[in-house]
C-alpha cells in the first residue's frame, strides 16, 4: 500500500522501517526535519517537508506523535491530502475524546480513523514484536490490519473508536501497579540484607513473576534508569486514564497515589528516567 507515517521517535522510527521492509511505499514526516532524512537515507523511503507533501494521496496515514494536541494538529493537515477513502491509524496513547473527535473530522471528509496504541516499547517496536489494541469501525480496521501486523506480534480490535485508547488505559494501569510493587520488593530485600539477585532468582519462578521484574529489576537495583519509558510519559499517561476514570466513575487509588510518587521522581529529577524508577524515591 501507499503509506505516510508521521512522528519518527523512538517508537515511530522503527516502525517505520518495518513497514519499508514488508514492501510498502512509505514516505515520513517529523517536525524534526533531520529525523526524517536519516530515515529516508537508511530504509530508502521517502522525507518530506510538510504532512500534506507526505500524506498526499496515501491510503494509509500512520501517526505516532506526543499528545492530544499534536494529534489534532497532524489530522487537520492529513485529512484534505490523502487519499480519497484513506485511513487514518493513530498509535499515539491519547484520550478515548480526541480518538472519537478525530474519526467524525475523518468521516464528514469521506475517510476512516482508527486509534491503535501500542505496547511493548522502544524493544518491541524495534524488534517488530510489539502488541496492538485497536478502537474503529470494522471495515477500516480490515484494511490496515495487514499494515499494523508488520510490527506487532499482537493486535486486537476491542470494539468502536476510542476502544483502543481505553485498553491502553488499562495496560499503563495494570504496568504502574506492577512497577511499584518490584520497587518495594527490591528495596525490601536491600533493607533486609538479602542478596537480590538470589532474591529474583527465587521469586521470579512463581506467581510474582513479571515483565517488569524479569527485565528491570536488575537495573533497579544498580540504579540504572538512563533508557526505556519515560517517567514524563507515564504520568502523561496516568493522567489520561485518571481523567477518564473520573469521568465514567471508576475508582483508581493504587493509580492516582503511584502517580503521585512519578511527580516526586520528576521532582528528582527523573523526569526522562525509566518508569523503573520508582525505586530511587524509596532509596532517596
Amino acid at each position: 500500500m501507499k503509506t505516510a507515517f508521521i512522528g519518527l521517535g523512538v517508537m515511530g522510527f522503527p516502525m517505520a522501517g518495518h513497514l519499508k521492509a514488508a514492501g510498502h511505499e512509505v514516505a515520513v514526516y517529523n517536525r524534526s526535519p533531520e529525523k526524517a532524512r536519516r530515515w529516508a537515507e537508511k530504509h530508502g523511503g521517502f522525507a518530506f517537508a510538510t504532512i500534506a507533501e507526505a500524506v498526499s494521496d496515501a491510503e494509509v496515514v500512520l501517526l505516532c506523535v506526543g499528545n492530544d494536541d499534536d494529534v489534532r494538529d497532524v489530522v487537520a493537515q492529513a485529512l484534505p491530502a490523502m487519499g480519497e477513502r484513506g485511513v487514518i491509524v493513530d498509535h499515539t496513547t491519547t484520550s478515548a475524546k480526541v480518538a472519537r473527535e478525530m474519526a467524525a473530522l475523518a468521516a464528514n471528509s469521506g475517510r476512516s480513523f482508527v486509534d491503535a496504541p501500542v505496547s511493548g516499547g522502544q524493544a518491541g517496536a524495534e524488534n517488530g514484536q510489539l502488541t496492538i489494541m485497536a478502537g474503529g469501525d470494522q471495515a477500516a480496521y480490515d484494511r490496515v490490519l495487514p499494515v499494523i501486523e508488520v510490527y506487532a506480534k499482537a493486535v486486537r480490535r476491542m470494539g468502536e473508536v476510542g476502544a483502543g485508547q481505553l485498553t491502553k488505559m488499562c495496560n499503563q494501569i495494570a504496568i504502574a501497579g506492577v512497577v511499584q510493587g518490584v520497587a518495594e520488593a527490591l528495596h525490601f530485600a536491600k533493607r533486609a540484607g538479602l542478596p537480590t539477585d538470589d532474591v529474583l532468582a527465587a521469586i521470579s519462578k512463581g506467581s510474582a513473576q513479571s515483565w517488569q521484574m524479569e527485565n528491570r529489576w536488575a537495573t533497579m537495583a544498580r540504579g540504572e534508569f538512563e533508557f526505556g519509558f519515560a517517567v514524563d510519559w507515564m504520568r502523561k499517561d496516568l493522567c489520561i486514564a485518571l481523567d477518564e476514570a473520573r469521568a465514567n466513575g471508576a475508582t483508581l487509588p493504587g493509580t492516582a497515589l503511584i502517580d503521585q510518587f512519578y511527580a516526586e521522581v520528576q521532582a528528582m529529577g527523573g523526569a526522562r528516567w525509566d518508569t523503573s524508577s520508582l525505586v530511587a524515591r524509596l532509596e532517596k
